[in-house]
């Protein structure tokens, strides 16, 4: 097992409550069958040991556990606008996919970045823990490099046989609200992940999915579907993991060996960080929540990235998407 010191991580659940654990950290290929334990991993599943174990625990309230994460002043970042050629070139190839029936979906990944005047992790971490459901503040650090974020996407939720997801996809400014209710392209793009994410699920038990609504974040809008069953045989966190990541949302359409490995490559072209879009997790006493890590922001040292994904479909314009990019990641600033 490998050890990792002035480490620690933490995740908000939907209830508000939150846990943190801190290091050193245990890496193990498994949960523990009791207590608790953290899983993050890279966005193409390759860590053979996502299973942090922490020293101790903490829980409590975000606010309660925001004292235990030193708060300096947010230092000055310098933000460089990403250059909207890279991106333009892999939307084109996307559409030419989609196109030639290669695929139906997916979602490029693009990362602005940031140099900081002093350390920017504790002041991150300190403005991320701020916020409130139905947003979920989760993080991780060690020594002066990690991620942290307040993510509105849930991968599930297993408390024994009961499992809860949701479709999350479509997004718009929140005064655009009564526009993106009838918008088509946005409601089809959800639809597309609604009826994947369902698909995934077939066999394992009777599926309940509840209707379309708007999940309004202040700053911008996005359409949610929940879906919940009751499972017939047992799963363990890991198969779940393996059967639902990447969502609809963050993955191709279909997706298989071949799509998956043309996103990992735009992916990769573009400068994403390799644990955006990733299952970030919790293992509680038996019960899991695992969230999907993306509204977040990576630093190492004082070099800082704020990666941003959005859904293409055949109904995707360059303009507009681009626009949406834009849309996500001041709306992670907005959190500092």
């Amino acid at each position: 097992m490998e050890k990792s010191k002035e480490s620690a991580a933490w995740l908000a659940r939907r209830d508000g409550k939150v846990v943190a654990g801190f290091g050193p950290f245990s890496s193990a290929d498994r949960p523990p069958s009791g207590g608790v334990a953290f899983h993050f991993q890279n966005f193409e599943l390759s860590d053979p040991q996502p299973w942090k174990i922490p020293s101790r625990i903490e829980r409590g309230t975000a606010a309660e556990i925001a004292a235990h994460f030193p708060a300096p002043p947010l230092p000055e970042i310098a933000w460089a606008t990403p250059d909207a050629a890279p991106f333009s070139r892999v939307f084109q190839e996307i559409m030419a996919a989609i196109q030639a029936g290669a695929i139906e979906k997916t979602v490029p990944v693009v990362t602005e970045i940031g140099r900081a005047g002093g350390l920017p992790g504790p002041a991150i971490a300190a403005a991320m823990l701020r916020q409130p459901a139905p947003l979920h503040s989760y993080g991780w650090f060690g020594g002066d490099s990690g991620f942290a974020g307040a993510t509105p996407e849930l991968l599930f939720s297993l408390r024994g046989k009961s499992l809860q997801t949701m479709a999350l996809a479509g997004t718009a400014r929140s005064d655009d609200r009564g526009a993106f209710a009838v918008d088509e392209k946005e409601i089809l793009e959800h639809e597309y992940v609604a009826r994947t994410l369902v698909a995934k699920l077939v066999g394992l038990g009777p599926i309940r999915r509840e209707a379309r609504e708007i999940l309004d974040l202040g700053s911008i809008v996005h359409f949610l579907t929940w879906i919940s069953l009751d499972l017939e045989v047992p799963l363990t966190p890991d198969e779940l993991i393996r059967r639902l990541h990447p969502t609809p949302a963050l993955g191709s359409l279909p997706r298989t060996a071949a799509t998956l490995a043309m996103l990992y490559e735009w992916r990769q072209r573009l400068g994403c960080p390799a644990g955006f879009g990733a299952p970030f997790g919790l293992w509680d006493r038996g019960e899991f929540h695992a969230i999907v890590a993306i509204r977040g922001i990576w630093w190492n040292g004082l070099d800082l990235a704020l990666p941003a994904g959005c859904g293409i479909i055949e109904a995707s314009r360059l303009v507009s998407e681009w626009r949406e990019l834009r849309l996500k990641r001041q709306a992670v600033k907005n959190f500092l």
